[in-house]
């Protein structure tokens, strides 16, 4: 984790850390698993900022001025969130066509948060299915 990145970590509150650090192992560990290459991990916007080459850019971060939230977000000029939205709106809050909306106080819903990351990490591969191949 470079040091800018650790740094924004070490900023947020302990509990939200807990929180974004299991999102971020999820990241890398997709990464890993499908063969997809480095993680490009960055800041943008001053968030934690994770891009493959396959892929679509994901974001997280948490704001002070909605503490009970935080927030995964996906380029909006993707079809991304409005999948996800059609997949797991049973399940999961949104924020337009860009974010994913967690409860700091609700367990992450890990499998579902997965199935997001990884047609996150694959959209240049599979934008032109339906559903994303979902």
């Amino acid at each position: 984790m470079g040091l800018n990145i650790q740094d924004t970590f070490n900023r947020y509150p302990e509990h939200i850390q807990r929180l974004l650090l299991p999102i971020r192992a999820l990241i890398f560990d997709i990464a890993d698993e499908q063969n997809l290459g480095d993680v490009e991990e960055t800041l943008k916007w001053g968030e934690p900022s994770y891009l493959v080459k396959s892929g679509s850019t994901v974001r997280m971060d948490w704001k002070p001025k909605f503490p009970d939230q935080y927030f995964i977000f996906f380029n909006c000029n993707t079809k991304l969130v409005d999948t996800f939205r059609e997949l797991h709106s049973d399940v999961l809050e949104f924020q337009g066509n860009r974010a994913i909306v967690l409860n700091v106080n609700s367990p992450l819903p890990t499998s579902v948060i997965r199935q997001c990351l990884e047609l996150s990490l694959n959209y240049k591969t599979i934008k032109h299915l339906p559903l994303l191949g979902a």
